[in-house]
């Protein structure tokens, strides 16, 4: 099985609330909007080749019905690799943190914020392998 990316689906009440957080702190664009009503009902936020998804609570209960309860029991956990952490805290501004800045067993240095919908994101810089 090859494997040619992989991109998050996030599902939340409004996506609205969510846009500055993306597009204006951490510079991606909308890449694709569907709207529903007067609202978005779906949108692709892109930056280089990492893409995220955002679908309404509301589009899925027409789309897709038999996951509406579902898509609605929790949270998601996104691990994010970035080439620069101080850039990284600098574009986050003052996002909710739920897990302070520190180094990993592994050497990587990583914060984890919350979006404005809740869902638990993790930014974090890998240090380089060590050399033999």
């Amino acid at each position: 099985m090859g494997v040619k990316k992989l991109t998050p689906v996030l599902f939340v009440k409004e996506i609205e609330p969510v846009l500055p957080f993306w597009v204006d702190q951490l510079g991606f664009s909308k890449t694709v909007e569907v709207p529903e009503g007067d609202k978005l009902g779906f949108v692709i936020l892109q930056k280089g080749n990492v893409k995220v998804m955002y679908e309404t609570f509301a589009s899925v209960d027409k789309d897709m019905p038999s996951l509406a309860a579902d898509v609605r029991k929790g949270r998601t956990f996104l691990y994010v690799e970035v080439q620069s952490f101080e850039e990284t805290l600098k574009a986050i501004g003052a996002a909710p943190v739920y897990m302070p800045q520190r180094k990993t067993f592994c050497g990587a240095t990583e914060i984890g914020v919350k979006d404005p919908a809740g869902h638990f994101i993790t930014f974090g810089e890998l240090s380089a392998a060590p050399q033999n």
